[in-house]
């Protein structure tokens, strides 16, 4: 019998990944193995129950998986990845030519270099799945779900990522948004969002002396710059440093565009591969906002999709105070690659509940 078409797409895609995810070692540079290296022999004692690193290293501890070689770990860490996203489904049209398709199938090869050795991303990549599920499966009401949701993403930035937390509130906060008639929905939702954390990031400025992405972003990069480490050369660095209230709200807004629709990209003319993931994230952010857009003109009622919308959008308003570099921002979004995946083609999936 033969095999469908979108089915052989992905498959040759999946096997593609699997290659470049059993074989990284050979070819990509050390600084990609920075964090592996601390996940794997914990120099510094970090194995706990709270916290990024701490869970990770527990987890790469109680699997047996950092015993194993690099390639063992990336075709096992793949394949398991792959997996949830074939639970999810292959769309029908998925061996088209489109662009949709085109990004998705960069997707399996950025997971496979970015996911397949031992990262934090890959937990963020499992729990991210199951949140997907949660929605998509549609087991319970709209109401019970959207709580199991919140609560869900709640636990994971109490004791995985705290910025999750903020993801939380933005996401609650769109919702609240999304209540009041405006004429043009999606775009007001992150115009507000984006005010809502620069507000957020004032305010902890207030308190802790220091606003969030002077904390994360900003010192991180100018170590970088002191140490000239040539391997960052896709650094976000705000024109105005973020040490006044002006500064860090400029910053936010600079760090939200540069993120996801970086068209100052240009000046990497001479760095292909930042080049062509800068496009890729712009005709990935556009996509997605248009299709935002789509959700939320189909309306609330039971409308599980709109919710994982809020949670997206929220993701990447966020990504604009923290992400240090595109490569950072790339990577993180190879963690919530179920997310995006299902929002991709979520009219697909729907049709098969039907």
């Amino acid at each position: 019998m033969k095999m469908p078409s979108n089915k052989f797409i992905f498959y040759v895609l999946f096997f593609i990944g699997l290659l470049i995810a059993s074989t990284t070692t050979l070819f990509l540079p050390e600084r990609f193995f920075l964090d592996t290296n601390i996940l794997i022999y914990d120099r510094y004692n970090e194995i706990g129950y709270k916290g990024s690193y701490p869970l990770t290293i527990l987890f790469y501890n109680i699997t047996g998986l950092k015993h194993l070689h690099f390639s063992i770990i990336g075709a096992i860490q793949y394949t398991i990845l792959i997996y949830c996203i074939k639970k999810i489904g292959i769309p029908e049209r998925f061996h088209a030519v489109t662009i949709k398709n085109l990004i998705v199938y960069l997707f399996f090869i950025i997971a496979a270099i970015y996911i397949s050795m031992p990262s934090k991303e890959f937990l963020t990549f499992i729990f991210t799945y199951f949140i997907v599920r949660l929605c998509q499966k549609r087991r319970y009401k709209l109401r019970k779900t959207i709580i199991c949701l919140l609560v869900a993403l709640t636990i994971f930035g109490v004791m995985f990522r705290d910025y999750y937390l903020i993801i939380v509130a933005l996401t609650v906060f769109s919702y609240l948004i999304s209540r009041i008639n405006f004429k043009d929905a999606k775009v007001i939702n992150i115009l507000f969002g984006i005010s809502f954390l620069i507000v957020l990031s004032l305010s902890y400025g207030i308190v802790k002396g220091e606003f969030l992405s002077e904390k994360t972003r900003y010192k991180l990069n100018q170590t970088r710059l002191i140490n000239k480490n040539t391997n960052a050369n896709s650094m976000i660095l705000s024109p105005i440093p973020p040490d006044t209230w002006y500064g860090e709200s400029f910053g936010i807004v600079y760090g939200f565009f540069t993120v996801n629709t970086p068209l100052n990209a240009v000046k990497h003319l001479f760095s292909p591969h930042i080049l062509i993931f800068s496009i890729w994230q712009l005709l990935l952010f556009l996509i997605l906002y248009k299709r935002f857009g789509n959700c939320i003109n189909e309306g609330k009622t039971n409308n599980y999709e709109l919710w994982l919308f809020y949670v997206l959008f929220s993701y990447f308003i966020v990504q604009g105070v923290f992400e240090p570099d595109l490569g950072s921002a790339v990577r993180h979004k190879a963690g919530i690659f179920p997310l995006i995946y299902y929002l991709l083609y979520y009219e697909d999936f729907r049709k098969k509940l039907l």
